[in-house]
This record gives C-alpha cells, sequence and structure tokens, in this order.
C-alpha cells in the first residue's frame, strides 16, 4: 500500500525484499524500532485507470445532444420511443428527467417529483426537445409511482406490465385497491407499438445501495423476467453517485476511475441481476442552479445508452419482409 508497506515486489517475479525507511522514521521502543508515518493529511486514495471512455468536452456534448435530438426509432409504427423509468421512490427517476430537460432547455429546472407522498400515482410521460422552439425528439420518458416493499405502496407486478403492454392510458392514476383491469377508464384494449414501452430503465440509489432490503432485489428479479418476455430491453441508471464519492463531487470526470462507483455499479448489478454492461452511473440536477458540462456529458451519455436498447427493440420487432411474390 502506498506510504504504508516496508515491502516492495521485485520486478518481474514474486519474491519480496525489504526497505529501510529513514532514520527518521524510527522510534526506539523497548528496544525495538517502531515505523511511525510522517505527520500528513490522509492522502485521496489513487484513480484507478479510465474503465469506460469518455470526452468531457463541449464538442462531445453538443454531439450527444444532436443524437438524441435527431433520433427516430426506424418503425413507422411507433414515432417515438417510450422508456419506462422504473425504481424506488427517491431513487431520481423524476430528477433524472428534469435534468435531461435541462440540458436541452439550457437551464436548471426541476418539476415536481411523481408519487413521493402520496399513495395514488399518475402515469406521465414527457416527450424531450430538442432545443426550445424546435421538435420534439424520438423520445419519451415515462415516469410513474416507485416501486413497492413488500406490504407498502407501490406500483405492482400487474400495473407495471399492464403499462409495458400499452394498456394503461396517460394520466391514470394507480391505486394499490384499484389494479389495471379492462374495467379501468381510458383502458387501451388493442394497443398499437406506439402505444407500448420499448425499453425499461430501472433507477437505483447508490448511496442506498447496501441498504436496499432483500425483498426489493426479488422484486427487481422477477420484473426482469416478465419484462424480457415481453421481448423488452432494460438498463439502469445508478444515481446520487456524487454521494458515495468525495472524489467525484469534486471532479465528475472521475467517475469511471474510482474504485467505489465500481464497487456500487457491482452491487446495483447484483441487485438487479444484471451485468454492469448494462448500468451507466449518473449525476442529476438537485440544487444546482447553473448546468455543468461533465454533468451535462455524463446524463447525455446515459440516454444515448437508454437508446441504443430501445432500438434493439424495434430492430426485434421490425416487420418481416415476406418475399416476392410469384403467380404461375
Amino acid at each position: 500500500m502506498e506510504g504504508k508497506s516496508p515491502i516492495k515486489p521485485s520486478v518481474g517475479g514474486f519474491s519480496f525484499s525489504a526497505i529501510t525507511p529513514p532514520p527518521s522514521l524510527f522510534h526506539p521502543s523497548a528496544g525495538q524500532h517502531t515505523f511511525q508515518l510522517p505527520a500528513s493529511s490522509t492522502p485521496s486514495p489513487k484513480p484507478e485507470a479510465q474503465w469506460r471512455n469518455v470526452e468531457w468536452t463541449q464538442e462531445r456534448k453538443e454531439n450527444l445532444m444532436k443524437t438524441v435530438s435527431s433520433y427516430r426509432p426506424r418503425c413507422e409504427e411507433a414515432p417515438q420511443a417510450r422508456v419506462l423509468l422504473l425504481g424506488p421512490v427517491g431513487s431520481g427517476k423524476s430528477s433524472f428527467i428534469s435534468s435531461v430537460q435541462s440540458v436541452f432547455n439550457g437551464r436548471v429546472a426541476n418539476r415536481a417529483m411523481v408519487g413521493s407522498f402520496s399513495t395514488s400515482f399518475t402515469k406521465k410521460s414527457f416527450s424531450i426537445h430538442a432545443q426550445r422552439g424546435e421538435d420534439t425528439s424520438g423520445l419519451v420518458l415515462c415516469d410513474a409511482a416507485g416501486l413497492g416493499d413488500g406490504g407498502r405502496t407501490g406500483l405492482t407486478l400487474h400495473d407495471i406490465l399492464s403499462v409495458i403492454k400499452g394498456h394503461v392510458p396517460e394520466g391514470h392514476k394507480f391505486s394499490p385497491e384499484q389494479p389495471v383491469r379492462s374495467q379501468t377508464v381510458g383502458y387501451v384494449k388493442l394497443p398499437n407499438l406506439k402505444d407500448k414501452i420499448h425499453c425499461v430503465a430501472f433507477v437505483v440509489d447508490a448511496s442506498k445501495i447496501t441498504m436496499y432490503p432483500q425483498s426489493l432485489g426479488t422484486t427487481f428479479k422477477k420484473l426482469r423476467e416478465h419484462i424480457s418476455d415481453l421481448g423488452v430491453h432494460q438498463v439502469a441508471l445508478l444515481t446520487h453517485i456524487d454521494q458515495i464519492c468525495p472524489q467525484t463531487t469534486k471532479d465528475l470526470t472521475q467517475v469511471y476511475k474510482r474504485q467505489s462507483i465500481r464497487n456500487a455499479m457491482s452491487e446495483a448489478g447484483a441487485l438487479l441481476g444484471m451485468s454492469t454492461s448494462y448500468i451507466v452511473p449518473v449525476k442529476n440536477y438537485s440544487s444546482e442552479l447553473d448546468l455543468d458540462l461533465n454533468t451535462d456529458v455524463l446524463l447525455l451519455s446515459a440516454v444515448d445508452h437508454i437508446l441504443q436498447y430501445a432500438d434493439l427493440f424495434f430492430q426485434d420487432h421490425k416487420p418481416r419482409n415476406p418475399g416476392p411474390k410469384f403467380t404461375l
């Protein structure tokens, strides 16, 4: 370990040779020498080599904005990709939507959270506008209630699958006592492809990842199994990363160099039952008044990640060409 270890590995081998510290670092005690570090503040852990490549530049931000704003599904039946955000209450679903909208609006603006303080929740969808006054992009982020934990209130598996299948109308208020059914007002009996969810993004809080109950992990894995059966791809957002890593709080470009972030991503993968290749860390805007370049790049990179998997849905559901017909 840096600054502490009195031994050092030999180059190209497994043997170790002792290193004698300077005399000033020794203190006699009972006839023995005791090694003592010089008085200094605890050094920050050294960053690792960056394990995901990110360009933290204005040019990269502008290119990502163009990619997102120009995105259109390669499917005539669905003009927009609909992405459902799922996660516990307070995980940062609504904040992520507000943060992405802030990037395109050019200023930080936080909208009211959905389903944080009541037992009824509304399904809301937000189209991402490319720039002020321009047409909407081909992306819609759908927000709903937090996931339920055991006997606590929240979206049920039945209601979530109803949303993904396209049966639930916009603005529907979910209630634990009134599950979605064919008699529900506005129920879409025969949903088209444009009504369905094309990608699911799970949202988990990095600062709470070790405190989530085991039952939540069971819920996530059960959800993922049923959602996969519907042919819908899934990714995950790891929020509040600035709360678990002081170095990242000071400098967001360190996010893919810090072991604490990598560990949190692994823990999120275990909770969700998915590979870390599907998981991206993000920092939402909360108390900030101004946009930050590095925060924008990380947010836009997450949106780009989501769109890649939404695109897979449309590839999987592309109408098959029956081939030329021959008449005899």
